[in-house]
């Protein structure tokens, strides 16, 4: 029921964890024909960009707080066709991509500290997710405005009536009480009903 694969990859240095690399994302291409939306929430990004795209990535997310030269990192990833994104983790202020907001296809709105599974939502995140609304609407921008960390059923509606259009969910959708299928279909219900 998902409409993409969001892959986080970590290098244990930008976050404690360490996840997978390229490899990791080339299986899951052969895997889907799905979207695969690629996180890096490594250190020096620019070094591996080309690798991730290699293996299949439709979009990749940069962090802004990993990327010494951001302008540069997004013409990187859009020269190798792929959709470029920017990610803001819960203390790094909007202000981090004013300058490049028009050039980006996403911005994330980190709403857990980067890192771990499991983590509640940073209430105080609903106002960033609201003045990036805000922001691309300033702008003109036609960028997708996505929310990473503790989504839920419960908390799917209010992130989406703050601006939101596209939405991770990790452990809400992975659980031992139920099917990832009806995990999928109950973010759903919780989003339409919100809008019926």
């Amino acid at each position: 029921g998902a409409d993409c694969i969001h892959l986080d990859v970590m290098d244990g240095s930008f976050v404690p964890n360490i996840s997978f690399g390229p490899l990791m994302v080339e299986t899951v291409r052969r895997l889907t024909s799905l979207p695969l939306d690629v996180h890096l929430m490594i250190v020096q990004p620019d070094r591996y960009v080309e690798a991730f795209a290699a293996a299949g990535a439709t979009s990749i997310t940069v962090q802004a707080e990993a990327c010494l030269h951001l302008h540069r990192q997004i013409a990187q990833i859009h020269d190798l066709g792929l959709r470029a994104a920017v990610a803001l983790n819960p203390a790094t202020p909007l202000a981090a991509i004013e300058e490049v907001v028009t050039d980006l296809d996403m911005v994330l709105i980190m709403t857990v500290n980067p890192g771990f599974g499991g983590q509640s939502f940073i209430s105080q995140s609903l106002s960033k997710v609201r003045r990036t609304r805000d922001l691309f609407e300033r702008c003109g921008s036609a960028a997708d405005l996505q929310v990473d960390g503790g989504i839920s059923a419960a908390n799917i509606a209010e992130v989406a009536r703050a601006g939101a259009n596209v939405f991770v969910a990790g452990s809400s959708v992975f659980t031992k009480a139920r099917t990832v299928e009806a995990s999928m279909r109950m973010l759903r219900q919780a989003l339409a009903a919100d809008t019926a």
